[in-house]
């Protein structure tokens, strides 16, 4: 008898932590479900069923829905998001306490993907937004440029408040740390403003010195899948037949401070026609690293002869680091080949012949040939 009592006492909290272990398992099948929406919406209708479980867990729930963001899809990205969004909002009406000291250190955690933490900073600040005031200035050299880019916007709003060294001394810190277009634009407008030189093709990583040869055909837009010889081999003392004309390498530096490669300077004013750039990269290690592209034409990269993308468009617009290519350097000299493509249109609007490039990683910070002087 005494045996079945003890037993019995016991059984609650054996049930307690059924219940608990029901509760986890239940909350992780949903994720997941929520995790697998593909990117077409493939998953939508199981989604829907899914995401109403994830709120009913609560602010308990948090922590996990914060683990699985990043794993998935965009489209699975924002089931998660709103699915976080609602649970912070119900539990502020409802004043139930919320897991943020757990959310502060995942947000740390540099190790988690980083849409997971922006969606916690996120939640954070619409949390407790004198918590997330607090630990922003932190961020400011975080890897994610999405959270790097408010610590340096607090950096940036109490430059202007001063002036004179004060001024200066805060700008140099967000120049620093910035790597967005438009914040680099009015950093560096102050400092010069302040007797500041800044050296923006070093700054953001562009790589202004160039190889170019062309021009090639681009008859009927053909020119973008042609294989013409620059694709075959880099041989920078060859000659070929180009369109209507042999073609040689020419060295051709760019100017602008954005690292745009104009064509139409060494090659003229020319439509249809294709033409290449070829420079080297020294890296002194092997290494991760981006390649991000910004041009309205038609073109294709190449890193050490292996093709890492291409767009057969034109004119859709241009701006910097529109095109993200993941890659990997290798010590020594690396070689990229561009081929831009120019259409047939005679609007002028469509006369840019033209890209610019950089090398950074992923957070955007840049990557600088160990020779400078390279082409």
């Amino acid at each position: 008898m005494r045996f079945i009592l003890t037993r019995m006492k016991h059984f609650p909290a054996i049930l307690l932590f059924a219940s608990l272990a029901n509760l986890h398992g239940a909350l992780t099948d949903s994720l997941n479900t929520l995790a697998a929406v593909g990117r077409e919406g493939a998953g939508n209708e199981a989604a829907g069923a899914a995401w109403k479980d994830v709120v009913k867990a609560g602010p308990s729930g948090l922590p996990a829905l914060l683990a699985e963001t990043g794993k998935g899809s965009a489209v699975a990205d924002n089931w998660l998001r709103l699915a976080g969004d609602v649970i912070v909002d119900d539990a502020l009406r409802a004043k139930q306490p919320l897991p943020l000291a757990e959310v502060e250190a995942f947000i740390a955690d540099t190790t988690h993907a980083a849409a997971a933490r922006q969606l916690a900073f996120d939640l954070l600040q619409e949390a407790d937004r004198a918590r997330a005031d607090a630990l922003q200035p932190s961020l400011i050299q975080d890897p994610v440029q999405e959270l790097r880019r408010g610590a340096v916007q607090r950096v940036i709003d109490s430059a202007k408040t001063q002036t004179g060294d004060g001024a200066k001394a805060c700008y140099l810190r967000a120049l620093d740390a910035v790597r967005d277009e438009d914040q680099t634009k009015f950093v560096t407008s102050e400092l010069r403003k302040l007797g500041v030189p800044v050296d923006l093709p070093r700054h953001f990583g562009f790589l202004m010195k160039w190889n170019v040869i062309g021009p090639f055909d681009n008859t009927d837009r053909k020119g973008f899948d042609a294989v013409f010889p620059p694709e075959k081999e880099i041989r920078l003392d060859a000659a070929y037949d180009g369109k209507g004309q042999q073609v040689k390498w020419a060295p051709f530096e760019s100017a602008d401070e954005y690292g745009k490669l104009d064509f139409n300077k060494p090659l003229g004013m020319q439509k249809e026609v294709t033409a290449y750039a070829v420079t080297t990269f020294d890296s002194p290690v092997e290494r991760d690293a981006e390649l991000r592209l910004g041009g309205k034409n038609a073109w294709k990269v190449w890193l050490n002869g292996d093709l890492l993308f291409g767009r057969d468009e034109y004119h859709r617009g241009q701006q910097m680091d529109q095109y993200k290519l993941k890659c990997r350097l290798k010590k020594g000299e690396n070689t990229i080949l561009v081929k831009c493509c120019q259409n047939e249109q005679k609007e002028n609007w469509t006369v840019e012949w033209e890209f610019q490039l950089r090398m950074c990683d992923s957070a955007g910070t840049a990557i600088l040939s160990a020779k400078a002087d390279t082409k």
